[in-house]
């Protein structure tokens, strides 16, 4: 029997998912198989899906090859008229076991080559219990799946459904089994996180679940959350950030623009003024606070005014780690429709972002020379600090521990020990 290959395109949560769906292929007795989980985030990820399709057969000529993911999800048959490709299951079938027994009964033949359903019709995320994926180091948690949010952008609702909860007492039980199996740092992760709770009993906030995790894991050393959306954030998160040394003093912000009416057009539902209030906020409770954050250049009908304003943005809110993204249109997504920037503008904007970001780093990375960080090693000669920053030591040390020292110096983008 061949273990199926897996290959992984897109977010942290795909990620996530394929480990589960690893667990479940392997308990169905799938084998001789390919697996690809694609991302929809932008037409580039629908592009570079079918281009690793192309290579995976290539290289798998004899291989049964099932595309799964965001854009099997909202582009079907986009994958299913691909000659390379045997099979096509959507988001909420990739993580059901009789998929993947159905599969490995009868891969192709009364099995339907195409398998995805109304996305929309979905009322509920289990909580996957993987074991943590990547490093010894940090395990990934998945709490929330889908979003009830319609940027104008974005394709993802479409491909994830509406926002569902993991219950608290499935995330707390699966986190104390991570820290029984000796992981030091958990990551919260989901599609819109700061939405989670919205569809449970009493209507908890991402605040009251991480306050529990706190009190009812207290082996638990580390607790991140991923990308959230500043302007639902409730006071018990505000409360963590103050109170809580365990949350990590690093959050990812979905900003995606810095200016009123291209976020109207967005169809966010912060302003400006909101971000920079929050950024400020949470650095008055937690001084040593970094953010990240998602900025999209060449939004349609995007002067230079405009980008002017998601520049000035990155000092305003003293964002660090930004993800910059070319505006790409999404078919099916009113933006789409929208009077286009050209491309050589999309393009040199999306540079001058960048360039905004790494000085950020650089900045960032110099207030950090002389303090002390407990870093948590991700391999023998490289860690990250509470902040998420990179640290490079010169002596192994143990995968997986927790190593407080001081910094020293700087290279590139990376701290030194």
């Amino acid at each position: 029997m061949t273990a199926p290959l897996f290959t992984t395109l897109g977010c942290r949560l795909n990620a996530y998912e394929t480990e589960a769906m690893k667990a479940l292929a392997n308990e169905a007795g799938l084998s001789g198989a390919v697996v690809v989980n694609t991302c929809a985030v932008t037409s580039e990820a629908v592009r570079k899906a079918r281009q690793e399709i192309r290579r995976l057969r290539r290289e798998n000529p004899q291989a049964r090859l099932i595309v799964t993911g965001c854009a099997a999800q909202t582009e079907p048959q986009t994958f299913s008229a691909m000659p390379e490709v045997d099979a096509v299951i959507g988001n909420t079938e990739k993580m059901t076991p009789q998929t993947w027994k159905t599969l490995a009964a009868d891969f192709i033949g009364e099995t339907e080559a195409v398998m995805v359903d109304d996305i929309m019709s979905v009322t509920e995320t289990a909580g996957h219990l993987i074991d943590g994926f990547g490093t010894r180091s940090r395990a990934y948690v998945q709490v929330q799946n889908g979003c009830d949010h319609r940027c104008t952008f974005c394709i993802i609702p479409y491909g994830r459904g509406n926002s569902r909860s993991v219950p608290v007492g499935v995330v707390v039980d699966q986190i104390k089994r991570l820290v029984d199996k000796g992981y030091n740092e958990v990551v919260l992760t989901g599609v819109d996180l700061t939405s989670w709770g919205a569809d449970l009993p009493a209507q908890p906030k991402l605040g009251d679940l991480v306050m529990r995790i706190l009190k009812l894991v207290p082996d638990l050393p580390r607790l991140r959350i991923s990308s959230i959306d500043s302007i639902e954030v409730d006071d018990n998160l505000l409360a963590a950030i103050a109170t809580e040394a365990r949350l990590m003093p690093h959050l990812h912000l979905s900003l995606q623009h810095g200016d009123d009416l291209i976020l109207k057009r967005m169809k966010r539902r912060h302003l400006r003024d909101d971000a920079i209030r929050f950024a400020e906020e949470a650095r008055k409770l937690r001084p040593e606070m970094t953010f990240g954050a998602d900025i999209i250049a060449g939004f349609p009908t995007e002067t230079e005014a405009h980008f002017e304003n998601s520049l000035k943005l990155v000092d305003e809110c003293n964002l660090t780690w930004l993800h910059v993204f070319p505006y790409s249109p999404r078919p099916g997504t009113p933006a789409a429709r929208m009077p286009a920037v050209k491309g050589p503008a999309i393009r040199d904007r999306a540079a001058r972002l960048r360039a905004a970001g790494a000085a950020q780093v650089q900045k960032h990375l110099a207030g950090q020379v002389g303090r002390t960080h407990s870093i948590l090693m991700e391999s023998p000669d490289m860690g990250r600090t509470e902040q998420f920053t990179e640290v490079r030591f010169a002596s192994p040390q143990t995968e997986g521990a927790i190593v407080t020292t001081r910094i020293t110096g700087q290279t590139g983008t990376t701290l030194i020990v």
